[in-house]
C-alpha cells in the first residue's frame, strides 16, 4: 500500500517558507519554555506557550492564504505540540508538581508510537495522519499543562485553576493513549496489508 500523499495536495515542496519558519522558531522556543518553568518563571512560560499557540493557528493561516502550504509544515505542528507537552510534563515532574507516574504515562505512549516506525516504514508509509482524538488529547494537555503550572504558582493565588487542570491532565492522558491505540490498529492493518501483497511497492 503506497500511501504518499498527492503532490496536488501541497502548493509547495520548498523548506523555506513563511508559515515554515514560524514553525520552526515555535521550535527553537522549546527550550526557552523549559527553562522559564524550572527558573519559576510561570507567568512567563505560560505566556510564551500562549504566543506558541497562536503562531500554530498564525502559521496554518498563512499557509492558506500565500498558497505555501507544504508536507513538512504539516509535519512540524504536531510535533511541536508533543515537544512542548513533553517539555511541560518533564520541568514539571522536576519541580514535583506532577507525579512522575502521569509523565511515565505518555512518554510510554510516545515510546510504543517510535516503535512502530520500523513497521510503518516497510508498509511505505511516513507517517500515519493525526486523528481526531489525537488532536483531543493535544488540546486537554496544551490547556491542562499551564492551569497546574499556574495553581502551583505561590505568588498568583489560584489553586483554584487546578481544580479544570487536573481533570483535564487525566482526560488528555486517556485521549492520548486512546489516538495511540488508533495508530497501533493502523500500523497492524497496514503490516496485515503488506503480507498479502508481497510485491507492493512502497
Amino acid at each position: 500500500m503506497n500511501t504518499v500523499e498527492a503532490t496536488s495536495q501541497w502548493d509547495t515542496d520548498r523548506v523555506i517558507t513563511v508559515p515554515n519558519v514560524l514553525s520552526f522558531v515555535r521550535l527553537l522556543a522549546v527550550g526557552l519554555f523549559g527553562w522559564l518553568i524550572l527558573d519559576g518563571q510561570d507567568v512567563a512560560a505560560v505566556i510564551l506557550l500562549a504566543i506558541s499557540g497562536a503562531t500554530d493557528w498564525l502559521d496554518g493561516f498563512l499557509a492558506r492564504a500565500l498558497k505555501q502550504r507544504s508536507a513538512l509544515g504539516a509535519k512540524l505542528d504536531p510535533v511541536a505540540d508533543r515537544l512542548y507537552i513533553l517539555m511541560a510534563m518533564v520541568a514539571l515532574t522536576a519541580r514535583g508538581i506532577m507525579p512522575w507516574w502521569l509523565l511515565a504515562i505518555l512518554v510510554a505512549r510516545d515510546v510504543m508510537l517510535v516503535l512502530l516506525i520500523p513497521s510503518l516504514r516497510r508498509s511505505g508509509v511516513l507517517a500515519l495522519p493525526v486523528n481526531f482524538v489525537g488532536k483531543a488529547a493535544t488540546m486537554s494537555l496544551l490547556l491542562a499543562l499551564p492551569l497546574i503550572l499556574l495553581a502551583a504558582t505561590p505568588m498568583l493565588d489560584a489553586a483554584f485553576v487546578g481544580w479544570v487542570g487536573w481533570p483535564l491532565a487525566i482526560l488528555g492522558a486517556v485521549l492520548y493513549w486512546w489516538a495511540g491505540g488508533i495508530y497501533l490498529q493502523q500500523t497492524i492493518a497496514l503490516s496485515q496489508v503488506r503480507r498479502r501483497m508481497p510485491d507492493v511497492q512502497a
